[in-house]
């Protein structure tokens, strides 16, 4: 089953108090190309119900038409926000963003060219020969020149001050000979000598700028011979190219051979870069990428997959790959680039993030008592209701609900699927797992199929009955079903196995053994959407009796308050890349060295001493190794997890024989809110789809074209529909949005608080009931 985020987008429709002439009905185009499901079709269904501030009015308003109107960049464990700041050669002119009409289709935009500067000199080469430190990494033309690329200002400056003019220019020709002739031995290029550098510290920056300058090309020594002299020859590792282009001592797929060549020398075994994608899976980047390099994808690591209706840029790492090679990938790219390439000696875990940075549109935001309102009027009415929207999410904060993104996409939500795991009826999951809608499905007498709907759930679902109907298997099945649907794809070929000798299926009865074939991230994601229920049905029952306050029995985070909760803490995340802390208890699995965080409840005394409030206190998800509340809470778990809805199973017996679907449990924060108090709220008249904010590409190519052009150069955003002449036209109210929030938190929550769930996903998806 696919989790992409593009085909879980929140389902909410207008109040019910909203004036008729406003109102969308169910399933009802409101004529701007979208329509929205019932809340109670959608969230109910996964416990999300509660608002903690209903008493402010929200606002109707349209999410993700385009997708340049979410743009979500990723915030480093140090603050920093991550974004593209550099641009590599060889990209092509991205297209504009799609009409409303195409928005969900499965094109790809390409991205806009790049010239790099003109080159220093060229030299006439047999082979091509890159430096996997450099962006600007030489690149053969037609005639097989090679440009040496330029060295900037700045590290000519720290070469005079360190060598002198005179030893810095024939320190430049070596490296230029080492670049012309790769196949010569390192020994057959001149070393050239420093004049003597008295100072230690000025030797040991000696050594590191010819290192961080011209990477392995060169390397540098101190020379016992004659005190504080260097010496600067080519390096005898020869750099990652080698005579064929390809790095000496690799494998053609780029990894380097046990101690071939040192790392280390790189910075490390990991390459880091960022990935700038627009409107793609971040696993749909990754699996083009690891193709055309032949490495397996799970080589990659990165800290939290990104929306793929939306301009995401994040942090991804791959184990001993030279940045030449993946930096040679974006003249192909369509719809993604790669750049801001380093070696570290660590690699990317799943939650190593702080969180995201949003910058959202909200377009055709409509508000109670608009109606008679000319338009300046409607204008300022419009600026008033998101202030105080904004001031409310801003301070109180939004319940902590996992979003519908958690749930799946298709007619059985990931919780159903989790359900039966915990239940033991592993034939009931795989069923659920392969469920489809039929409307998918063109039959006889059937108009078609919505044009909206993606090609890729249709294929998934034409493959899936061709699997039942007829045995589809082998070559034919893989090439059938899209790519991106692994799991089904895993368990249909696993039961389609069949003897050699006999013809007859020798394992399509053995349920656990198709469901291990599910990688095991997709596989756990099952059964922790069902702790994701049940944690939001618990988070709603909380509220609905004790409100925004700590009250006696609560579990809030030992340690905590005084900053020792930290010390010794393992931080597990799931395929979220959502942090989950544990409790040690004596009843654990976990090995004994490791030190988990705990909870405990609150008393009397320290729920009203003011010390604790609702920001600390945290809910557990259900499993063998948690505390749950000391209050009427506790016991709703037992209530709702031993009832129908809750698949009649004991909050307290969360152990199974299958080690994967044995739940130990963690915590989970009730309240979040943005991250630094910080939110933005631009409201502005826009008419048609024009694009209101700026990608990170579209800064670059303005930023390029303006240096080129003297400031004076006008470039157009690469996904921007030309504002057309607002003359006659029905102007709209649009409202952008800038606010950070951690990684365990969904922004569809927090825009269901803020618009109290006004907030109206473009395109309409299916329901996670059946």
């Amino acid at each position: 089953m696919d989790f992409d985020s593009n085909e879980m987008a929140e389902k909410r429709t207008a109040q019910a108090d909203e004036p008729a002439s406003k109102r969308v009905k169910l399933g009802e185009n409101n004529g701007n190309g979208h329509a929205f499901a019932a809340p109670n079709d959608q969230e109910t269904v996964v416990g999300i119900s509660a608002f903690v501030s209903p008493q402010t009015p929200g606002f109707r308003c349209t999410v993700k038409q385009r997708y340049t109107d979410f743009l979500v960049n990723e915030i480093l464990p140090t603050g920093e926000v991550v974004h593209l700041t550099d641009l590599p050669d060889g990209k092509r002119k991205p297209q504009q963003n799609a009409p409303a009409s195409k928005a969900n289709g499965s094109h790809d935009t390409p991205v806009a060219p790049v010239h790099a500067p003109a080159p220093a000199q060229s030299v006439k080469a047999e082979a091509v020969v890159k430096s996997e430190t450099k962006d600007d990494a030489p690149q053969p033309d037609a005639n097989g020149d090679v440009s040496v690329p330029p060295l900037s200002e700045e590290d000519k400056q720290t070469l005079h001050d360190i060598f002198g003019e005179g030893t810095t220019a024939k320190i430049m020709d070596l490296y230029a000979a080492v670049i012309k002739r790769p196949d010569r031995k390192p020994r057959d290029h001149p070393t050239i000598r420093s004049e003597i550098i008295p100072d230690k510290s000025k030797r040991t920056e000696a050594h590191g700028a010819i290192r961080r300058i011209f990477g392995s090309k060169l390397q540098t020594e101190t020379m016992q011979d004659q005190a504080g002299v260097i010496a600067v020859k080519a390096s005898s590792t020869r750099g990652p190219d080698g005579p064929r282009g390809r790095p000496n001592g690799t494998e053609s797929n780029g990894a380097i051979a046990k101690g071939k060549v040192g790392w280390s020398e790189l910075g490390g075994e990991y390459l880091h870069f960022t990935l700038y994608k627009e409107n793609k899976d971040t696993m749909e980047v990754l699996y083009f990428i690891a193709a055309q390099l032949k490495v397996p994808v799970k080589n990659f690591q990165f800290a939290g997959t990104k929306d793929r209706r939306g301009v995401t840029v994040q942090k991804v790492a791959i184990f001993r790959m030279h940045a030449n090679r993946v930096a040679g990938l974006n003249r192909m790219a369509k719809g993604w680039v790669a750049s801001g390439f380093e070696y570290k000696k660590h690699g990317l875990e799943l939650g190593e993030l702080t969180g995201n940075e949003f910058l959202l549109t909200l377009r055709d935001c409509q508000f109670d008592g608009e109606d008679g309102l000319d338009d300046q009027e409607r204008l300022k009415l419009a600026k008033e209701k998101v202030t105080a929207a904004a001031a409310s999410f801003r301070d109180r904060g939004f319940l902590n609900y996992y979003g519908l993104q958690r749930f799946g996409t298709f007619s059985t939500g990931t919780h159903v699927v989790g359900l039966k795991m915990l239940q033991g009826d592993l034939e009931g999951a795989v069923d659920a797992i392969l469920t489809y809608s039929p409307d998918l499905l063109v039959e006889d007498g059937n108009a078609g199929v919505d044009s909206r709907i993606p090609q890729d759930d249709i294929n998934r679902a034409a493959a899936i009955r061709a699997w039942r109907d007829n045995g589809l298997a082998g070559p034919e099945l893989v090439s059938r079903m899209p790519r991106r649907f692994q799991a089904e794809s895993a368990i249909m070929q696993y039961l389609s196995k069949k003897d050699k000798k006999t013809g007859k299926p020798i394992q399509d009865r053995d349920w656990q053994g198709a469901l291990m074939q599910i990688q095991r991230n997709l596989r756990l994601m099952y059964v922790h959407a069902y702790q994701s229920l049940v944690w939001n049905t618990a988070a709603g029952k909380r509220w609905e009796l004790y409100g925004g306050k700590a009250v006696e029995g609560d579990l809030v985070i030992v340690g905590e308050k005084d900053g020792s909760a930290g010390n010794g803490v393992r931080e597990e995340v799931d395929e979220d890349g959502e942090p989950i802390v544990r409790p040690a208890a004596d009843d654990s699995a976990a090995s004994a060295e490791d030190n988990f965080v705990r909870a405990r409840p609150l008393s009397k005394q320290e729920a009203e001493g003011g010390k604790y409030d609702i920001f600390d206190v945290v809910l557990p998800q259900p499993g063998f190794d948690v505390l749950y509340p000391a209050n009427a809470i506790g016991k709703f778990y037992e209530e709702f997890m031993g009832s129908e809805a809750g698949g009649k199973l004991d909050p307290h017996d969360m152990r199974r024989a299958w080690k994967d679907i044995s739940l130990s449990g963690g915590y989970r924060k009730v309240m979040a809110r943005p991250l630094g108090g910080l939110v933005e709220c631009e409201v502005k008249e826009y008419v048609d789809q024009e694009q209101m904010v700026e990608t990170d590409l579209e800064k670059l190519r303005r930023e390029q074209a303006e240096a080129r052009d003297g400031g004076c150069g006008e470039v157009k955003g690469a996904h921007s529909v030309e504002a057309q002449d607002g003359e006659g036209k029905e102007k709209k109210i649009g409202v952008v949005m800038k606010f950070q929030l951690g990684s365990s938190q969904y922004a569809t929550m927090a825009l269901r608080e803020l618009t109290k769930g006004g907030a109206g996903a473009y395109k309409p998806d299916y329901s996670t009931t059946r």
